[in-house]
Order: C-alpha cells, then sequence, then structure tokens
C-alpha cells in the first residue's frame, strides 16, 4: 500500500508540472485542446473554453495538449510567450512544494507568520541549492542515480512515518522535478527555454530545435533506461 501511496505522490507532482504549463499558457493566450488528468484511454471530460478537461486511465501525472495543427504553428507563437509556458511547469513545482513545507512547519511550530508565509521560500531555496550543488555527482558517481523503481522503493520507508513525511517526500520529489527539468537538456523545460531564447536572438536558431530536441530525448530515454536497470539491480 505504502509504495501505491509513493507512487500517488510522484503522479501529484508531475500533474503540479502540467498544471503550472497549463496556467501558464492560458495566461499568455497559448490555445490549449486537452489538459488531462492521467494518461491513455480517455474515462470522462468535459469542454470549458475551447478546452477538453480529461480524466485517463493511468492515474499517474497528466499532460497538456496545445491547440495547434503542427510543429509549424507552433513555432509562429512568439519565442518570449513560449518561454513563459515552458517555465510554467517548473515553478508550479516550486511552488507546490513551498506549500507543502508551510504545512509541515505549521504542524511542527505552531501557525506564524514566519513560519507559514516568509520561512517556506527560504527553506526551499536552500533544498534547490542542496540539490543543485549534488548535480556534479551525477557525472563523478552515475552509481548512485536512481530512476522511479529507485524512488519507490526508498520512498515507500520514507513516508513510512505519517503524513508530514509524505508532505516532505512530494516537496521533495517536487523540486527535484523542478530542478532536473530547469536543466538545459533540450528535452527538457530548461533546453526549451534555452532554445526559444536563441530563436528570439535570432531567428536562424529555429533550425536547431528539431535535432536537438532528437538528441535531447535520446540522451534522456537513454538515462532513464540505465537508471531502472540500477535501481532494479539494487532492489534484487
Amino acid at each position: 500500500m505504502k509504495y501505491l501511496i509513493v507512487l500517488f505522490i510522484i503522479g501529484l507532482a508531475i500533474l503540479a508540472h502540467e498544471l503550472g504549463h497549463f496556467l501558464a499558457a492560458r495566461r499568455v493566450g497559448i490555445p490549449v485542446k486537452v489538459f488531462s488528468v492521467g494518461f491513455g484511454p480517455r474515462l470522462w471530460g468535459l469542454s470549458r473554453g475551447g478546452t477538453e478537461y480529461r480524466i485517463s486511465l493511468i492515474p499517474l501525472g497528466g499532460y497538456v495538449l496545445p491547440d495547434i495543427e503542427d510543429e509549424q504553428d507552433y513555432f509562429k507563437i512568439p519565442p518570449g510567450r513560449r518561454v513563459i509556458m515552458a517555465a510554467g511547469g517548473p515553478l508550479f513545482n516550486i511552488f507546490l512544494a513551498v506549500i507543502c513545507i508551510a504545512v509541515i512547519n505549521a504542524a511542527v511550530h505552531g501557525f506564524s507568520m514566519t513560519a507559514v508565509f516568509i520561512k517556506p521560500f527560504s527553506q526551499a531555496v536552500a533544498m534547490l541549492y542542496q540539490m543543485a550543488a549534488a548535480i556534479p555527482m551525477l557525472f563523478s558517481q552515475p552509481d548512485q542515480l536512481s530512476g522511479v523503481v529507485g524512488i519507490v522503493a526508498l520512498g515507500g520507508d520514507f513516508i513510512g512515518g505519517g503524513v508530514l513525511y509524505g508532505l516532505q517526500f512530494l516537496a521533495l520529489i517536487s523540486l527535484n522535478l523542478a530542478l532536473i527539468n530547469l536543466l538545459p537538456i533540450p528535452a527538457l523545460d530548461g533546453g526549451k527555454i534555452l532554445l526559444y531564447l536563441m530563436e528570439k536572438i535570432h531567428p536562424g536558431f529555429l533550425r536547431l530545435h528539431f535535432p536537438l530536441s532528437v538528441a535531447g530525448w535520446i540522451f534522456v530515454m537513454g538515462l532513464m533506461v540505465y537508471v531502472t536497470v540500477a535501481d532494479i539491480a539494487r532492489v534484487l
């Protein structure tokens, strides 16, 4: 049961990420065709304001589908608006982590303006800094990388401590998701933002989007396979 809770927490962090993309897209006028809670076949949905809000079969995360015909239509959207849409996901993950930390502070130290409305921001920044400082270790100690299997295995033991541990785990996963997505790898939000800014400097950089995105996806998928195999080996 605890492992299902960990999967739910991971899915909640992913859903928050996609909700951030959705809200940012709507804010800058990028039309959204589908906002789905979950993946796979559609179970239920309703349409409002040109967007179909959908619940899908696999309840892990979600996705945002812009209302565009093809890639050319997407790149007709001004780069600045695309930057805001890409940044919305990581920023909302950070916002979710701040809320979790505020609830933990209130439960542990009691409700106060400092504990709930001020300190959570500095705590989230400190956690992000520690995570960012550990990134070079990914290259010097690749055997320490963990994927979903490893996170579920470790998270199951972590959240056994109760609700506050679950909130702390959600904050950590959400901040990790934000930081990873801000890395300048083309398949991730940080890489997209970098390419959009380059395009804003000179439209000729638009030609780099496709080859760099393909290379980025190959790298990310290869990394996912590597960490999954390593996780399974450790668990066994």
